[in-house]
């Protein structure tokens, strides 16, 4: 009888302890306003000053200067501030490749949209380089075949913009034709080109198909934006121009 009593209250014990399933009723929300109401906790505020300080220093640490507006609007086919991103990027770029492979860069070419803020006359600082290029892009070489560079010279005339293309080339539209030349020589159906850009377009961003699957790609391991602050850096004042390396002579 005391073994049946023992197992009766076991069984009861098991039976309360079970799990059930669980049901989800409802789910509310509740909207909280970011306002003046809002004050910060003087604690945190001390922790993260010190850091705070460091990153406003170096942002706006003066890297250069320029004597005009630079922007990706002043030209039809071309902008002051895309001839000068896609100039200098080939000059921090081209050195790093000539040592590794042996050969040059025929030329550069990176996407309109890519450009993301101007500079006004004055003072270039570090913050003015995160605003131009605030993403982590890396700057690659694709060596494309002839037809490859048909196929960008196709796409440039459909797409009608300021795609920033470095002064190597030299692109003339014409009602009905067209003339691309790079470092002043016709397309040679027989050579290969390596061409600057993006990590980003090489994977065929803004539909630059061109970029993707080349005979050889190479990465520099440099970032756009590295190559940005090294060039500011290195340079007292910034000069560029509008100077017909991409234009519609129809127009």
């Amino acid at each position: 009888m005391k073994k049946f009593i023992l197992s009766f209250f076991l069984l009861i014990l098991l039976q309360s302890c079970k799990n059930e399933p669980q049901h989800l009723i409802k789910i509310e929300g509740k909207l909280l306003p970011v306002n003046s109401e809002i004050t910060a906790k003087p604690s945190i505020e001390n922790f993260i000053k010190p850091y705070k300080e460091k990153v406003d220093n170096e942002m706006s640490k003066v890297l250069s200067f320029t004597p005009i507006d630079l922007n990706r609007y002043d030209g039809e086919l071309e902008s002051s501030l895309g001839n000068l991103m896609a100039d200098l990027c080939f000059e921090r770029a081209n050195p790093i490749f000539l040592s590794r492979t042996k050969k040059n860069i025929d030329f550069s070419m990176f996407n309109f949209g890519g450009i993301r803020a101007g500079i006004t006359k004055g003072n270039v600082t570090t913050q003015h380089a995160f605003q131009l290029m605030p993403f982590e892009n890396s700057l690659v070489v694709v060596e494309l075949s002839a037809e490859k560079i048909y196929e960008l010279i196709d796409y440039l005339i459909s797409q009608n913009r300021a795609h920033p293309i470095s002064k190597h080339v030299k692109f003339q539209i014409n009602k009905g034709s067209h003339s691309f030349k790079i470092n002043s020589k016709e397309i040679d159906n027989t050579k290969t080109y390596f061409v600057l850009t993006s990590d980003y377009l090489q994977n065929g961003g803004d539909s630059m198909n061109f970029f993707k699957d080349p005979i050889n790609l190479y990465k520099l391991d440099y970032k756009v934006r590295n190559s940005i602050i090294d060039y500011f850096s290195e340079t007292d004042t910034l000069t560029t121009k509008l100077d017909g390396r991409f234009k519609n002579t129809a127009l």
